[in-house]
């Protein structure tokens, strides 16, 4: 971490007392303990559930007027392409100007961005196209976003907190993909699905004021003075000449796009679990690996404080791995829906470290970057991960397809850590 950032952020408690009993094992809050860091992360909560309104209305809608699925997955794919560039953008232009001023324009843009889609779902206009192009400005605004986001934590908090930060907030943005869904569901035959854009849009307002009283987060000394194709390239550049950064980025594909079975999820409900009840268990497949990740969150104590990020990360897409394998040669619902909940826990830890090791390895300067290109990641594997295994469960059927892909993981994770040092190696 650079030294400037570590002198801002001096532990006001350095010599706390070692937590005893139970608390040992519950959630690490001691990034809360910090002003900044709590605004930043209280926003989250506010907006972690208000998105996935906007997430669920969104292809709702698009259904309603078209009766397609095809039109649902394109309209995934025009916000996609917007989301990826400006991503990459976006993380550029976190290391020229002060994130805080590019969190406000962004947020702002956001909430706009949600109030239009309340304004042409209350005024009737039932436009596809409307909604694709309001789709594509929102995911812009928001590839813009995250990098900005996720660079300043590491300003706002001390290095050996980074996990327990990380968790913090993953833990939020996991619980609202759990809660958003199902209040959507709620909400739209009580006061119909305009109002969830609505809603969206109100939460953003606090989102923005939140922002608002955080401090200035200016480019320090030696950052990059303009965000271009040159200094997105240069990010690149920085990645492949640091190994232990470029090993986190392989980390992430090779679990999420080997090991993530989700667009299977319907075919499996259909038929291998079709005697427990075709939409109990489509409900539980997709809700079953979110709801390991809050778990993990919940008892992140127990690995936040690890000291040897680079071991954590082997381990936990290992687990993720060999927790995808077991799902896939279960024919027991419950006990596959328990095996995508060990995966998710395993998730969990593989989002802490993985961030932990983009803050604390890459310098300021850089952070921006750094997360520009982990959002592509995140975002692109698990979209790849639906092609690959809706062709694999195609030709060699859905639970050979997960297991296979389970393996896989296992196998070439382990196969990375040998090879290549310096994951193993890294430590804070």
């Amino acid at each position: 971490m650079d030294s400037e950032s570590k002198t801002a952020q001096q532990d006001p408690e350095p010599h706390a007392p070692r937590r005893r009993g139970w608390r040992r094992w519950a959630m690490d809050t001691r990034p809360l303990r910090r002003p900044a860091y709590r605004r930043l992360w209280g926003s989250t909560i506010v907006t972690a559930v208000g998105s996935q309104l906007t997430a669920v209305a969104v292809p709702k809608q698009i259904y309603d007027i078209t009766g397609s699925s095809a039109w649902v997955g394109a309209a995934s794919l025009a916000g996609l392409v917007p989301l990826i560039v400006f991503a990459l953008w976006g993380g550029a232009i976190a290391d020229t100007m002060d994130r805080r001023k590019l969190l406000l324009i962004t947020n702002s843009g956001i909430a706009v961005t949600s109030l239009l889609f309340w304004l042409q779902a209350f005024t009737g206009l039932e436009s596809v196209a409307a909604l694709m192009v309001l789709l594509a400005v929102q995911q812009a605004f928001w590839g813009l976003n995250a990098p900005a986001r996720n660079a300043s934590i590491a300003r706002l908090v001390p290095e050996d907190e980074l996990p327990a930060a990380n968790a913090l907030g993953s833990t939020v943005m996991q619980t609202g993909q759990v809660a958003g869904p199902l209040l959507a569901g709620a909400l739209i035959p009580v006061v119909g699905l305009p109002e969830l854009y609505l809603v969206d849009a109100l939460a953003l307002c606090v989102t923005v004021w939140a922002v608002y009283r955080l401090p200035s987060l200016p480019p320090l000394g030696t950052a990059a003075r303009r965000a271009g194709v040159k200094e997105i390239a240069a990010g690149f550049r920085y990645i492949s000449g640091h190994t232990v950064l470029l090993l986190s980025f392989l980390a992430d594909i090779i679990a999420m796009v080997l090991g993530m079975p989700r667009a299977l999820f319907p075919q499996l409900a259909a038929q291998t679990y079709a005697p427990y009840g075709e939409g109990l268990a489509l409900g539980l497949l997709f809700a079953a690996i979110p709801i390991g990740a809050v778990l993990g969150g919940l008892f992140s104590g127990t690995f936040s404080r690890a000291r040897r990020h680079g071991w954590m990360v082997i381990g936990s897409v290992v687990v993720w791995g060999a927790a995808i394998t077991g799902f896939g040669v279960s024919g027991n619902l419950w006990v596959g829906v328990a095996f995508l909940a060990v995966a998710g826990v395993a998730d969990m830890v593989s989002m802490v470290f993985r961030g932990a090791i983009l803050l604390s390895a890459a310098t300021d300067e850089m952070r921006g970057r750094m997360q520009g290109v982990f959002t592509v990641v995140v975002a692109g594997g698990p979209r790849l991960a639906d092609v690959l295994h809706g062709t694999a469960g195609s030709a060699f059927g859905p639970r050979t397809a997960v297991a296979g892909g389970g393996l896989l993981v296992v196998a070439l994770m382990l196969a990375l850590a040998a090879a290549v040092p310096a994951l193993r190696r890294y430590r804070v």
